[in-house]
């Protein structure tokens, strides 16, 4: 199990981690900020200079959920993992990822009022080097709206919250301790599938509504856009594969076995291990079926129908690709062969 302790800078998550350990038995303290430490020793310093936060580095989140499940294994028990996430994507990705490794999180919000976490960073110790002070202190209010912006979205709806404006660390790991020991912050209910471990042959369905666009779904267990689908298992024919996940993610339930678009050969990119991907004509759903489709759930974040042009700014190229090829076969009428979205004689 994990308890990820989130909260805005300056919230007391690390003095809280160190005090939860003496409480939760056989746990851990793995502060993520080590990962970016190391991140200076293993990237150019051109490419760590593209970015303004480190979390926005692929390689950051994937290491952080490679590090949490190699030190389960290692140690067992409990690992307590005080890390700000405030982008509801990377939340998603992590946990997902760690989820995917069959990892309990339960996620635990300190949550003192913004006056008290102005205090906080006005006090904290900061590095004692030339404008390094002013520096630290405005790069941490600096994302106190970020922080507030979840706060009034996603993030008070998915986290346990803790009032820790007047509690000191040890109070405050007392009060994480008893929610998680009394069942109060379940686990959190991302959806992910395993990693794969070979090549896989994976089925979409492309839904349209009466203007012709087409339904793209913003999955939990993966970043990007997606078309709905998922992977075939072993011993189920593709299509029915591809109905079975427009149910199950839509609420959407196809009468008809949908015709064949594309077959798209995706090449191994690892940690990728490619495979087939397939693309049939779900078909045109009328106002009445389109306003059934479900409100998103533990697998997707946000659904949308959308024009090929909008299709560009939200799928990645891959992806884009293969629905552009899929579009054209719809036009056509007959099935097109790809090898990564590119067609093939």
């Amino acid at each position: 199990m994990i308890v990820w302790i989130n909260g805005a800078f300056g919230a007391g998550k690390t003095t809280a981690a160190r005090e939860l350990i003496e409480l939760i038995p056989n746990s851990t303290l793995f502060d993520p900020e080590v990962i970016g430490g190391a991140l200076p020793h293993l990237l150019p310093p051109k490419h760590l200079a593209e970015v303004g936060d480190l979390q926005d580095l692929p390689i950051w989140r994937r290491l952080v959920i490679d590090t949490a499940a190699a030190m389960l294994a290692e140690l067992g028990g409990t690992l307590v993992v005080p890390m700000t996430l405030l982008r509801q994507e990377y939340r998603d990705e992590i946990f997902g990822g760690l989820a995917a490794r069959r990892i309990a999180v339960r996620h635990i919000l300190l949550a003192p009022a913004e006056t008290i976490l102005r205090q906080r960073i006005a006090q904290r110790e900061v590095p004692d080097t030339p404008d390094g002070e002013l520096r630290t202190r405005q790069w941490a209010y600096d994302r106190i709206e970020p922080y507030r912006s979840a706060l009034a979205s996603w993030l008070t709806a998915d986290a346990h919250p803790v009032d820790n404006g007047h509690l000191t660390p040890r109070q405050t790991a007392a009060r994480i301790a008893e929610a998680v020991a009394s069942g109060a912050v379940p686990a959190c209910d991302i959806v992910q599938t395993p990693e794969p471990t070979a090549e896989t042959l994976a089925a979409g369905v492309l839904l349209f509504d009466e203007q012709d666009r087409v339904l793209l779904v913003d999955p939990t267990y993966k970043p990007g856009w997606e078309f709905p689908g998922g992977v075939v298992e072993p011993g189920e024919a593709p299509a029915r594969a591809g109905m079975r996940e427009v149910a199950e993610e839509t609420g959407i339930h196809l009468e008809d076995v949908p015709r064949l678009l594309v077959v798209d050969w995706e090449p191994p990119a690892p940690p990728g291990y490619g495979g087939l991907r397939l693309l049939f004509d779900g078909g045109r759903l009328d106002a009445v079926r389109a306003g059934r489709l479900l409100l998103p759930g533990p697998e997707l974040r946000d659904w949308r129908f959308v024009t090929e042009e909008e299709a560009a700014e939200l799928l990645p190229p891959v992806r884009y690709e293969r629905l552009r090829g899929a579009l054209r076969a719809r036009e056509r009428g007959a099935a097109l062969y790809l090898e990564a979205g590119v067609p093939t004689p």
